[in-house]
Parts: C-alpha cells; structure tokens; sequence
C-alpha cells in the first residue's frame, strides 16, 4: 500500500490549488480524479476563457445556512493573491463587467498554471481513478481505487457539486460526508435558467436569442441588474442566473424591462412631440422590437396611437413592463447549472482549516461545501480561497 502525508480528491479548481500550495510546503500528496483531464470544469467556465475571480469579492456575494462562514478563507487568500499568482505566470487577462475577470486567451492557461504549480510541489496526479472505498483505519484514511490501495493521515474533499453531470459530477462528497457523519444539507441547481409554463412558452419562444438589460426581483427581494436573455426553453441571461439562486418553486419573479428608461416619461415625451405615432413604435425606441411585437400579441401593450392611450391604459402598461411578474416552471437543473447550491454544513467545519470537527484529518473545501457564490468568478475566488486555507493546516 502506498502510503502519502495527504489524499486529495478531485483535481477541479479547488483540488488542484490545495494540491499545488500543500505540495509546496514539502508534503508527499496524492491528487485523484475519475475523469481523463484535470480541471473539466475550468475550462468550460466562462466561454472558454475562465472567468477566475473577481475584484469585488466580500462575503455578501455568498449564500451559506452558516453566512459567516467564507469570511475567514476569504480574508486570508484574497481575489488579489490571485491574481498575483495569475501575472507571475504571465497570463492576460481582462475585465469583462462588473469586476469579472477573465483570461484573454483561453480556460487552458489557468488549468496549465494550476498543473505548473502542482509540478513544482511534486504532487502525483492520478486521473481515471474511481475510489470504491474510503475507511479510516487507525490514524490513517485507507482508499480503494481501481485494484490499488492508497493511504494518508489527511483526506481532502473537493469532489464538487452535482452541476454538470456531463463533466463527472457526482454525489460522491456528499456520501463520504455522511459516511463519517457529517449533515449535508440539500442540494439544487444554482446559476441556472429558468424554463416556462405553457402557453407562456410557446408564446415567447419566438424571442430566443433577444437579450435586453432588466431588472429582476425575487419574492424575497433580492434584485439584479444585468442582461435578460430569452431562450427556447424559458429565460436566461446573468440577471436570471443570478435569480434562480434566490428563487423558490412556486414563486414568482418580477421583470423590470426598462430599468434605465422610465416607460411613463418616454411616451409623455413622445405623445408631446408626435401624438400620431404609434405606441408599439414609440417602445421600440427602448425595447427590442420583436419584444414589443410579441407583447403586443399577449395584449400586454394595447395596439393604439399615443393619443389613444389613456391615462389609465398608460398606468397599466407602464406598471407591467417595469413590474412584469413572470412564474417560472423551474429551472434546466444541474445539466446546465453553473453551480450546486447547498451541500456539506458548514457547523461541522473549521472556517480557519475546513477540517471537520468531530473526524480529525478530514477535510471538505470548494462547491462540495454549503458556500455558494453569485456568478462573476465568486465560485473560482472561494475554491482558491478555501483550498489555500486547508493547505495551509495540513
């Protein structure tokens, strides 16, 4: 049996950093992975460029039943370590909006970098490997992999959510958590679209591909302003992912379409000036047009001239289109979700170590634990975050 000072699992973003930075301090580590490459999920992210932190990460940015958890990590190895350790390898990058940074080129510069940095720590990297059993015996944690068995006094975790199936998520975390009882509280989609009822649906597939800016509001008031982006399927766009990680089934959402432009000035002004012009033609001129065409057809917005509109048509319109409540079916789930929300209880772990309370050596850190990040590079900053915190004990 081969025997090292500590096992990872996973070689996601959370994996390979805490693999690189424990390798680093000098001690004998072991990476697995079940899949044939390191870091699938970095290199799908961000369109293929990795979008790898972001300059306005707080704590504020993370949903947690223990919200004062990601505070310690966080604090400790910031978006600006980061990033210092991105220039050192001389990859360009960018800021895209709202503080999201992205790599000029592509995904495969932070995966190489990650790997560099492993290299460095003399980490040994086993890919296709599926464990078939975890057991702690004595002071060490024996795994069974494949038709080998491997041992260490320290296991981390970092096996991810369950967002992605097709990139070899699986509940694996979750199950090794519970063996060694520890809560794991439950899971769902995050940073996912939304999917309609019919007709609805029908109704606005016509629009897949129409983006627009907007304002969306939870039931439990959270609000985002970013691009709507309607789809054959429902909505999406970074307003609505943002939404879905706030959003109950059952509830509703309210669109605000013109966020920058009030409707009820617009057509006054307009009225003003050409009292003739339609009202589908005066929207326009702040709404996409297909947009107008299609509400127009849900008998949202009355087929009349400005002159025709009455105050009281005006006041409902212009309350719909800044308020318009829209009840999702659901979401696509993890097939598309950007995230796992929820996951192993933050109360079992160290926010200093991320090792668990009650079983010495074990450690969870990354989307496998109850901190979950708004979209933006939220999610990147805590596996950097949380997997420097834990290298840091080991």
């Amino acid at each position: 049996m081969q025997k090292f000072d500590v096992i990872i699992i996973g070689a996601g973003a959370a994996g390979l950093f805490c693999a690189a930075q424990a390798g680093q301090k000098g001690l004998r580590v072991l990476l697995l992975d079940n899949g044939k490459k390191a870091g699938r999920k970095i290199l799908m992210s961000g369109g293929g460029r990795c979008n790898f932190t972001n300059l306005y990460t707080q704590p504020g940015a993370y949903l947690s039943a223990n919200p004062h958890f990601c505070k310690s990590a966080l604090a400790r190895y910031t978006q600006w370590d980061f990033i210092g350790l991105v220039n050192r390898h001389q990859i360009p990058w960018h800021e895209k909006t709202l503080g999201q940074l992205f790599c000029d080129e592509s995904a495969q510069q932070i995966v190489d970098m990650l790997l560099n940095e492993c290299e460095v720590g003399q980490v040994i990297l086993r890919l296709r490997s599926d464990i078939s059993a975890v057991e702690k015996i004595a002071e060490n944690y024996e795994l069974v992999l494949n038709d080998s068995r491997v041992c260490a006094p320290k296991l981390v975790v970092a096996s991810g959510g369950l967002s992605m199936p097709g990139l070899g998520a699986s509940p694996f975390g979750y199950r090794l958590a519970e063996q060694f009882g520890l809560k794991v509280l439950p899971t769902r989609a995050a940073l996912v679209p939304f999917t309609l009822h019919k007709p609805l649906l029908t109704q606005l597939q016509t629009l897949s591909g129409v983006s627009l800016p907007s304002r969306l509001t939870a039931e439990d008031g959270t609000v985002f302003n970013e691009a709507l982006l309607f789809t054959h399927r429902g909505l999406s766009g970074p307003a609505v992912l943002q939404l879905s990680s706030f959003w109950q089934p059952g509830e509703h959402i309210s669109i605000d379409l013109s966020p920058q432009q009030s409707l009820d000035a617009l057509i006054n002004n307009e009225r003003q000036a050409q009292r003739n012009l339609s009202l589908k033609n005066c929207l326009t001129k702040v709404l996409p047009k297909r947009l107008v065409e299609i509400l127009q057809q849900l008998e949202i917005i009355p087929d009349v001239s400005l002159k025709q509109l009455n105050r009281k048509q005006q006041a409902a319109l212009t309350a719909t289109l800044h308020q318009w409540r829209i009840q999702p079916n659901g979401t696509e789930g993890y097939r598309t979700a950007e995230v796992t929300l929820g996951g192993v209880d933050t109360h079992a772990l160290s926010s200093k170590t991320m090792e668990a309370a009650s079983v010495p050596g074990l450690y969870f850190i990354g989307e496998v634990v109850d901190v979950t990040g708004w979209l933006g590079g939220y999610n990147f900053q805590w596996a950097w975050s949380s997997a420097w915190a834990c290298a840091q004990a080991l």
